[in-house]
């Protein structure tokens, strides 16, 4: 049996992370990112203070948050894996594997943006695609708590009259769809949804080429409809449906995924083969 610690176990991801992994039949040990607070402690989820000494006899430690304990790793001979959403030795770090299981040559791993997973599946989805550009509708659940949380905030003050506070999240999510500078032939809208990020393509084909959708590969279904946040949220599947034109020469292919469920958590296992 895999027996790990999961730092940041109070936070979004961390939750869904023990759930997931003690479901696989893995020995979680729950761990906070620093001391506990009174409501941590007496919470439905019971998490320990980061002690070097607990991670004695694991195999794994994985990161869903900051730490605030320095040095808890320093002595840990065993495996890590980062998914915190920044982190300064990010560039320094080798990305989790796009498929197969942890290769035997790396003790570090960090996790890989959802979006970055979803745009390497594309050859794997449609033959011929010559040219894309699209739309990255964003929820806030990439953010974890802090995304969650400010997003209800701000929606409840807004719905008393009171003029939200925008400093949690860095901008005005409630109500707002908020526009980001493109990255490339994408461009990134945050839209005031709490799960549920929509990718919307438009695909033109290769000269001398048709496009053409191939079967789901594993992880992955295609739809009759183009799939909503909703049906997204609830999904541990990238949800997909193209729209091709008469000629096959262009198209437009939507992609729903939740960037815990799909983007995450499936990773994780498929990475620790569970």
């Amino acid at each position: 049996m895999l027996k790990l610690a999961v730092v940041g176990a109070q936070t979004l991801l961390g939750r869904e992370l023990v759930k997931a992994l003690e479901d696989r039949e893995a020995s979680v040990l729950p761990l906070s990112t620093g001391a506990l607070s009174p409501e941590q402690e007496e919470g439905d989820l019971v998490v320990f203070a980061p002690e070097p000494a607990l991670l004695e006899g694991l195999d794994l430690v994985i990161l869903a948050a900051d730490l605030e304990a320095p040095g808890l790793l320093e002595a840990f001979q065993g495996r890590i894996l980062d998914l915190r959403e920044t982190h300064e030795t990010d560039a320094k770090l080798e990305p989790m594997p796009l498929t197969g299981s942890w290769p035997t040559d790396h003790r570090v791993l960090r996790g890989r943006p959802a979006l970055e997973q979803v745009l390497a599946l594309l050859p794997s989805l449609m033959k011929g695609i010559g040219e894309l550009a699209g739309t990255h509708l964003r929820s806030v659940a990439w953010m974890g708590d802090r995304g969650i949380d400010g997003l209800m905030t701000q929606t409840l003050a807004l719905l008393k009259g009171d003029e939200p506070e925008v400093e949690p999240l860095g901008y005005r999510a409630a109500f707002e769809v908020v526009p980001v500078a493109a990255r490339g032939s994408l461009m990134e809208v945050r839209v005031p949804v709490f799960h549920g990020d929509l990718l919307i393509l438009h695909l033109k084909a290769e000269e001398g080429r048709a496009l053409e959708s191939l079967p789901a590969p594993q992880g992955v279904k295609w739809m009759e409809q183009p799939p909503t946040s909703r049906d997204v949220a609830v999904s541990a599947e990238l949800l997909a449906h193209v729209a091709p034109d008469a000629q096959g020469q262009r198209a437009i292919l939507t992609l729903g995924f939740d960037p815990i469920l799909w983007g995450v958590l499936r990773p994780v296992l498929r990475l620790l083969e569970l």
